[in-house]
C-alpha cells in the first residue's frame, strides 16, 4: 500500500540539494517552483511517515496487550488513528490540477441588475480580499473600474501566497471554486418600497502565469493607449496612460487604466493576458482529457449560478455540493473556508470515484 510515496522520497531528498545551491536562487522563478513542488511532497511524504509510524506503535501495543490488557485499548486508538491517516495520505495521493500550486488572478465583473450588481461585485471583491487576509495571502489590485454609488462595473486583483502553499492550499488551488455567476438576492439602495431584489455578478479566476508558463509574440499583439475614463486628479484621465492590448490569434483584450504611467499599465494588462492565454490552454487540454478530468468541480458551465447570497435569512448555498448555512454576514466578512471545504470535498470525491472506476 501506498508504494508510490518511495519515489517521492527520493525526490524530497534530490529537491533539497536543488534548494541548498546558491546557484537555484539566482533564478527567482526557478527558485519558487521548486520551493512550491517540495511543499507538496514534504506533506504526503509527512503523512506516510506519520502512518507507518502509527502500524509500528499499534504492533507493539498489541504485543504488549499480551501481558497487559489495558494495551489492547490504547492499540485500537492507535489503528483508528492510522486509518484516518491513511485517508488523509490517499487524498493527497490524488493527482491534481497542475496550476492548484500557483497564485490567481481574480476578475468580478456585474451583470444583472445594474447599480446593485456592481454594489455587490464590490461585496464579492471585500469578501475575498478580507479571506486573503485571514489566510495571510497579499492582494494587489490590477484594474478596476468602478460605479456611480461605489460598486465595480469590473475589477481584477491578484492574489498571492506569501512563501511555498502545502498540498491544495495555494490561492488558485482554493479560488478556482469560485468561478461562475453569484446570485444575490436583497432589498436594494435604491429600492424605496423595500422589495427583494434578484441581481447577480460574475467571477473569473485564473492562475497567474509566468513568463516560463506561456510564450508571447510581440508581433501577435496590438497595443492601443488611450485616455483613462476613471476620477480625475493626478494626471490620471488626462494623459494617454491607458492600455489595452489585443492578443491577435485569440482575439482576447485586455486594458488596464487605474495605473499612472503607460508603462506600468502595459505591465499590468500583459499579466492579465497571460495569464487568461494560460486558461485558454489548460482549457484546450481539459477537452482532450478523460471524462473524469472534465467532472471537476470547477469545470462546471460558467453560465450557471453557482450560489445564492439571500439577505433576508442571512443564508449563502452553494449549488454545486449542497453546502448552506445561515452566517452570510460572517462569510462576507471573508469567514469563506467552510463554504471552499465543501468545494474541495466534492471535487476530491469526484476525482477517487473516476480513479477506482
Amino acid at each position: 500500500m501506498f508504494e508510490a510515496v518511495e519515489s517521492l522520497v527520493a525526490e524530497r531528498r534530490a529537491l533539497e540539494g536543488q534548494l541548498a545551491d546558491p546557484a537555484t536562487h539566482a533564478d527567482q522563478a526557478l527558485a519558487k517552483r521548486l520551493h512550491q513542488r517540495y511543499a507538496e511532497v514534504s506533506a504526503i511524504v509527512r503523512t506516510w511517515e506519520e502512518w507507518r509510524q502509527l502500524g509500528d506503535d499499534a504492533s507493539a501495543a498489541r504485543e504488549l496487550a499480551a501481558d497487559e490488557p489495558d494495551f489492547a485499548t490504547e492499540a485500537d486508538a492507535l489503528a483508528a488513528r492510522r486509518e484516518e491517516t491513511a485517508e488523509r495520505l490517499r487524498l493527497l495521493l490524488v493527482p491534481r490540477d497542475p496550476a492548484d500550486g500557483k497564485d490567481a488572478i481574480l476578475e468580478v465583473k456585474s451583470g444583472e441588475g445594474g447599480e446593485e450588481s456592481a454594489l455587490f461585485a464590490g461585496d464579492l471583491l471585500r469578501m475575498y480580499t478580507r479571506y486573503a487576509e485571514r489566510r495571510g495571502w497579499a492582494t494587489e489590485l490590477l484594474d478596476a473600474t468602478e460605479s456611480d454609488l461605489g460598486g465595480y462595473k469590473s475589477v481584477t486583483v491578484a492574489v498571492k501566497a506569501r512563501g511555498a502553499s502545502e498540498p491544495g492550499q495555494a490561492p488558485y488551488g482554493l479560488l478556482k471554486f469560485e468561478g461562475g455567476v453569484h446570485r444575490v438576492q436583497r432589498v436594494p439602495v435604491t429600492e424605496s418600497q423595500g422589495r427583494v431584489h434578484t441581481s447577480a455578478a460574475g467571477v473569473l479566476v485564473l492562475p497567474e502565469a509566468e513568463q516560463v508558463d506561456v510564450s508571447i509574440d510581440e508581433n501577435d499583439l496590438r497595443i492601443d493607449v488611450f485616455r483613462s475614463s476613471g476620477p480625475g486628479g493626478q494626471s490620471v484621465n488626462t494623459t494617454d496612460s491607458a492600455v489595452r492590448i489585443t492578443h491577435l490569434p485569440t482575439g482576447v483584450v485586455v486594458s488596464c487604466q487605474n495605473e499612472k504611467s503607460q508603462l506600468q499599465n502595459r505591465e499590468q494588462a500583459m499579466r492579465i493576458l497571460r495569464s487568461r492565454l494560460l486558461a485558454i490552454a489548460q482549457e484546450e487540454a481539459d477537452a482532450e482529457a478523460s471524462e473524469a478530468r472534465r467532472s471537476q468541480v470547477r469545470t462546471v458551465d460558467r453560465s450557471e449560478r453557482i450560489r445564492t447570497y439571500n439577505f433576508p435569512e442571512n443564508r449563502i448555498s452553494d449549488h454545486r455540493t449542497g453546502y448552506k448555512a445561515y452566517n452570510l454576514d460572517q462569510v462576507l466578512d471573508g469567514d469563506l473556508g467552510p463554504v471552499l471545504e465543501s468545494c474541495v470535498t466534492t471535487d476530491l470525491e469526484a476525482r477517487l470515484a473516476a480513479l477506482e472506476s
